[in-house]
């Protein structure tokens, strides 16, 4: 690699401690750094930004750190995925960020963004410029902003109006927060693509480092029965919140990369080591200008990604299937195993890139180190199946290379069409080189232009089943799930009454129409026990137990017999929630006032979903 490692101007730890101390010093209150893994929220697979956590507490919850915070939490994004390997695309950050829950609004956010930049990371005002949301039919243009900005001494020609598509913030699916936002970009002292170069263009020019968002408003369908379809922008309607929030997001690496002068955020500190290893595996190194650069960085880049990506995913207790969190993981690990035979890295190699993860990050997350030995299992056992798969690929390209499927062309050429070309690296995982050579070996042409075409509508239903996935759920924080939350709740004091008190809650789901509840439990339901919970549930319900909650530290909240199994992801004081004297959980709500408003419960079915985990799915009707 040709970055000398030892001369980085400011490293990774040293803005995570610069940042955090600053909103310290604000009255900020830190809070946890959480699993990738949604603990109650069905709207995405992993947690993508630091607010995610905090949707309910946007919408009005009150948090029980206070209205001021500050985080720095790590965030997967797979909506890009095969645009990784170039200098900027990463599946796996850190976002820093701060949020005022109805507090500090746009003079205090934008001064302390401004003071932060120049005062505490050096960086010259002169090489600042912003964006600012333009205005539309339903906000209008951010004057104040603006003022805001020019106050601070950004003249006017490097502030840039921008419409909604921009700099407008969520929400994250459908529906749910959201508002205008005010960009700051840094000046690379590129030269300009042309006289319509701004900051958003892709030429380099411009590198985003910070991003604050004013969330004023809640984006809804504009009734009830509209939910559950899928609906035009006109059946939509942004309604004023009944506080006005801040959420601000400033992606580490990205960062690190700007003040230290790199334009490749693959030259970081936070990957060195990792490039190096593969470096040392592939025998090749990470130069530019190298006749195969192209190729070959770009594999270099996309397997020290995934692999950190991957690394963290199976420390917060994802492992590779066909589904969910696990399909996004499987995926992640073979595209890296593909990309290191390009450049002929022999396999096995995932664990060894994993152990240079670990000791990169063990500090900030001590649970990497514990969970080592699941994670070397994780990735090796993947690869071991991937290769037995990429046999029986080549078994069924014999297949698909016969006559049967061949395309002859006028000119006498026989080609490979496109979709198979795509099946065998969809199904198989084979790159387009690998089915290139083979193809060559047989005097066939591949169809390039199809399998890229046939890729373009896989990545278009990918990303539109990703919007999907963000579109319901907490995000939407209805009344329909606010009761389906509470039913959690009294399922929970329900199955440990009946089944014992070895039961734990190991994971939640929950849509407007049912909740999902895993819990550890060695063997299934008897038709006798799902009565005799059903019962239990509908007991309470009829009961109509008030629902009341406290703030307290967490030793406190066990101390007074509150069931809290999710410890990693608590802060220093929690939300305690009780339902009369059968139910009280630590919980970020949100909840019904009384069980009386919940109807009746039913359990409709249960599954293993996993050694010593059940899984049961239940509705109020």
């Amino acid at each position: 690699m040709t970055l000398v490692y030892n001369t980085f101007i400011m490293t990774a730890k040293e803005l995570k401690e610069k940042y955090i101390n600053f909103f310290l010093s604000k009255n900020h209150k830190l809070i946890p750094n959480v699993s990738l893994v949604p603990e109650h929220d069905p709207t995405a697979l992993f947690i993508s930004a630091g607010m995610h956590p905090l949707v309910p507490y946007l919408l009005g919850e009150p948090h029980p750190a206070g209205r001021r915070l500050v985080s720095l939490q790590r965030c997967v994004r797979t909506v890009d995925i095969d645009e990784v390997g170039d200098t900027a695309h990463l599946t796996f950050f850190e976002m820093l960020g701060n949020w005022s829950l109805g507090d500090y609004f746009k003079k205090e956010a934008i001064s302390w963004s401004f003071e932060f930049l120049t005062k505490h990371l050096q960086i010259d005002p002169n090489r600042l410029s912003v964006t600012i949301f333009a205005g539309d039919e339903n906000s209008p243009f951010d004057q104040e902003s603006k003022d805001i900005w020019l106050s601070l001494g950004i003249p006017e020609k490097r502030i840039f109006p921008m419409p909604k598509k921009d700099n407008w913030w969520g929400p994250a699916g459908q529906t749910g927060p959201c508002g205008p936002d005010t960009e700051m970009f840094y000046d690379t002292g590129k030269k300009s693509c042309g006289p319509n170069c701004k900051p958003g263009c892709f030429c380099g020019k411009y590198f985003e480092i910070w991003n604050d968002v004013f969330m004023e408003f809640e984006k809804r369908a504009k009734s009830k029965e509209q939910r559950a379809k899928s609906l035009s922008e006109e059946d939509y309607e942004f309604v004023p919140l009944k506080q006005k929030n801040v959420d601000t997001g400033m992606g580490v690496e990205r960062t690190v990369a700007v003040l230290n002068g790199l334009s490749d955020i693959y030259q970081s500190e936070a990957f060195t080591a990792i490039i190096e290893k593969i470096e040392e595996l592939s025998g090749k190194a990470y130069q530019l200008q190298t006749t195969n650069y192209k190729l070959q960085t770009r594999a270099m880049r996309v397997i020290a990604d995934h692999l950190r990506a991957a690394t963290f995913i199976i420390t917060d207790g994802v492992l590779p299937s066909n589904v969910e969190q696990g399909y996004v993981l499987r995926r992640l690990i073979r595209r890296a195993i593909r990309f290191g035979r390009q450049i002929n890295i022999a396999s096995p190699f995932t664990n060894e890139i994993a152990k240079v993860v670990i000791k990169n990050y063990r500090q900030d997350y001590p649970h990497l180190l514990k969970r080592e030995k699941e994670i070397e299992k994780g990735l090796l056992e993947e690869e071991k199946l991937f290769a037995k798969t990429l046999e029986r690929g080549l078994k069924e390209f014999e297949k698909l290379a016969s006559m049967n499927h061949i395309i002859e062309a006028k000119s006498g050429e026989k080609i490979l069409p496109g979709k198979i070309v795509f099946k065998l690296y969809d199904t198989y995982g084979f790159p387009l080189e690998l089915t290139c050579e083979l193809a060559n070996e047989k005097g066939l042409l591949v169809d390039k232009e199809g399998f890229e075409e046939a890729t373009r509508e896989h990545q278009e239903k990918s990303r539109a089943g990703a919007r999907q996935k963000f579109a319901g759920g907490l995000a939407d924080h209805s009344e329909e799930t606010a009761k389906l939350h509470t039913a959690t709740h009294l399922l929970h004091a329900a199955l440990r009454q009946v089944l014992g008190g070895h039961v734990q809650q190991k994971g939640s789901n929950i849509t407007e129409e049912r909740l999902r509840f895993d819990f550890s439990h060695d063997k299934p339901l008897s038709e006798l026990e799902i009565k005799r919970i059903s019962e239990l549930v509908n007991q309470k319900i009829a009961e109509d137990l008030p629902i009341t909650m406290e703030i307290m530290t967490l030793d406190k909240a066990k101390t007074a017999g509150a069931l809290a199994f999710f410890g990693e992801k608590y802060g220093e004081k929690v939300k305690v929630y009780s339902i009369g004297d059968f139910s009280r959980e630590v919980c970020g709500g949100p909840h019904t006032k009384r069980t009386g408003e919940l109807g009746h419960f039913k359990i409709i079915k249960q599954e293993s979903v996993g050694k010593g985990v059940r899984r049961v799915k239940g509705v109020i009707e």
